[in-house]
């Protein structure tokens, strides 16, 4: 085999690949409401025509907008709201371009530079884009504090169009958290319950202080993602029963559920979407919540 170049170890180290989703579509064994919304997920490629950025942490394989849509239609889902990507910076042309043709009831939350201009926003609002997505997990740039002066001025920009603020940060390491958010002038949306590991506990600092934003309206959680917080290798991650009873008692008027396809950069078993769905369910055993948390809360938040 021939030796790789400093560039290829460079690429492989820095970005290895990660596995894809299990592509066997199969509905879930209950139906779901009409109307009900996916909240979390991600478009990649092609690669051939959307290359991928070279300081990403992970390299994923081809997952379109077509698998996509099949998955929506064995699931039962009537409308999606897709998340611009790590793997794709502050390229948003992928994610465009499926709003641009969208079959379905789309919206979308992109990653945009700080000096993105009022056209480009009122553009991307036109298309479909309903927030913008801030990620200090999936970088090189490991952060100590929440960019608040990056939030600020994002959210100041984002105001007028009555978009949100979608963040991406492991909550454990914001006691803060509370305080600093709430002086933000939108909304802000935690995904995968927080991002915190269920080795932390629902009595961590940062975990009650997003249930006091949750509480106080301030903050939205998506139900996502469980197999990235849980200690089991694969569902029904037990583990995280408790971030789920907290979540809803603090307000259930806050929540959105997502599937989080194609589970990019999971390690362990790759869980099929069917049965994060029969997971939701066993969540959530009210159907007047599950109404709530599948159709009403994403049609408030997304404009559907």
């Amino acid at each position: 085999m021939a030796a790789q170049s400093p560039v290829e170890r460079s690429e492989s180290t820095q970005a290895p690949a990660c596995q894809g989703p299990d592509r066997a579509l199969r509905p879930p064994d209950w139906k779901l409401p009409a109307g009900s919304t996916d909240c979390h997920a991600h478009i990649l490629g092609p690669a051939s025509r959307f290359p991928f950025a070279k300081q990403r942490v992970y390299t994923p394989p081809d997952c379109t907008e077509q698998d996509y849509l099949a998955q929506l239609d064995a699931l039962g889902i009537d409308r999606a709201v897709i998340v611009q990507p790590s793997v794709y910076g502050t390229d948003n042309r992928a994610l465009l371009e499926v709003l641009e043709r969208a079959a379905i009831p789309l919206r979308a939350v992109t990653v945009v530079h700080p000096d993105i201009t009022v056209a480009e926003l009122e553009h991307m609002h036109h298309l479909g884009v309903r927030g913008v997505r801030v990620n200090i997990v999936d970088v090189a740039d490991k952060r100590a504090e929440l960019p608040m002066n990056l939030l600020s001025k994002l959210a100041d920009q984002i105001a007028p169009f009555g978009w949100h603020l979608e963040l991406l940060a492991h909550v454990q390491d914001y006691p803060d958290l509370a305080l600093n958010i709430s002086q933000l002038n939108v909304p802000v949306v935690f995904g995968h319950f927080g991002y915190m590991h269920c080795r932390y506990g629902v009595k961590n600092p940062g975990f009650l202080a997003l249930l006091e934003l949750m509480r106080a309206g301030k903050a939205w959680v998506k139900m996502t993602g469980p197999y990235r917080i849980s200690s089991e290798s694969g569902p029904p991650y037990n583990d995280t029963i408790a971030y789920v009873e907290a979540v809803m008692a603090a307000n259930p008027e806050q929540l959105l559920w997502g599937s989080d396809w194609p589970h990019v950069m999971v390690k362990h078993v790759m869980p099929n979407d069917a049965d994060l769905l029969n997971l939701f369910y066993r969540w959530v055993p009210d159907p007047d919540i599950r109404q709530q948390i599948l159709v009403k809360n994403p049609a408030r938040l997304y404009g559907f």
